[in-house]
């Protein structure tokens, strides 16, 4: 029996593509692509010339039939833009359609924005609530925030350029200045992966381009940050440098979330080591 395959694609690097998604993309009879000049791309690196059609947001009702008839004759592989169908993509309706009809479900696992963002977000990564794009009006982005107020794991939503901002002041205002971590076009030419507080988020991207992924601290999330070997030897090079006790401090305070008094207490046992001169503090 033929196999509808759901194939993850990449969510900017071309290179992250599987081997078996290449194999699956070029063996169906009919690639279902939510945006066939992306998909074009993709197959035209890999010199793929499987038959192609479009199924989007907007005909994924009007096409299902037709890509249900192609299913009778040979295998369907599903694509969507970028990333792994279904998730926040189209799909849902063809995968439930084609287990109706008894039709093998097969996924081909690989990239997608939900996870790449999380793995490098530095939040925990053991629990987490995926809401998807958040709504565009204020009232309703609201109340999709204040659902997940009171979840304990990391929270990650989606944004466009043109909303970021303003999602940005709504989770600020319904979350509180949570620890976040802001995906921007990640694996593309222009990546960029900014962590620190949601105020700092909204400070930082005062001309947001391109795609965004954020990864935000759940309620009760909270690490807290270790000395480690690292952190010693960047305060040995701060001191090899010149820098007094209060300019080291203050630097590793900011960039670690320690204590002050911690990392005092660390220069001053150090010190003994490195040289056995005092700063003053």
């Amino acid at each position: 029996m033929p196999n509808l395959y759901v194939v993850a694609t990449p969510i900017g690097n071309l290179e992250d593509i599987s081997l078996r998604a290449l194999r699956v993309l070029r063996e169906v009879k009919l690639i279902a692509a939510e945006d066939t000049r992306k998909t074009r791309r993709l197959l035209t690196a890999y010199d793929i010339k499987t038959p192609m059609t479009s199924y989007y947001e907007h005909n994924k009702l009007t096409k299902l039939d037709r890509i249900l008839d192609c299913l009778k004759e040979g295998d369907v592989a599903l694509v969507s833009e970028a990333g792994t169908p279904s998730i926040s993509d189209p799909g849902y309706e063809l995968i439930v359609a084609a287990g109706r009809h008894n039709i093998p479900v097969v996924p081909v696992p690989g990239p997608s924005a939900v996870t790449t963002a999380l793995a490098v977000s530095g939040l925990p990564t053991d629990r987490f609530t995926y809401i998807g794009f958040l709504p565009n009006k204020a009232g309703a982005r609201r109340r999709a925030l204040e659902s997940v107020v009171d979840e304990p794991g990391t929270i990650i939503v989606l944004e466009a350029p043109h909303r970021i901002l303003a999602a940005l002041e709504d989770i600020l205002a319904t979350l509180g200045d949570r620890r976040l971590a802001v995906g921007r076009e990640l694996t593309k030419l222009h990546e960029e992966v900014f962590r620190g507080t949601v105020s700092e988020a909204i400070k930082h991207f005062t001309e947001p381009r391109g795609e965004f992924t954020l990864v935000i601290e759940g309620k009760g999330t909270k690490v807290r940050p270790r000395l480690t070997e690292a952190i010693e030897r960047q305060l040995h090079q701060m001191y090899l440098a010149g820098a007094t006790a209060k300019e080291a401090v203050a630097t590793m305070a900011g960039e670690t979330g320690l204590p002050r008094k911690e990392l005092y207490q660390t220069w001053l046992r150090l010190d003994k080591v490195w040289d056995g001169e005092k700063d003053s503090y």
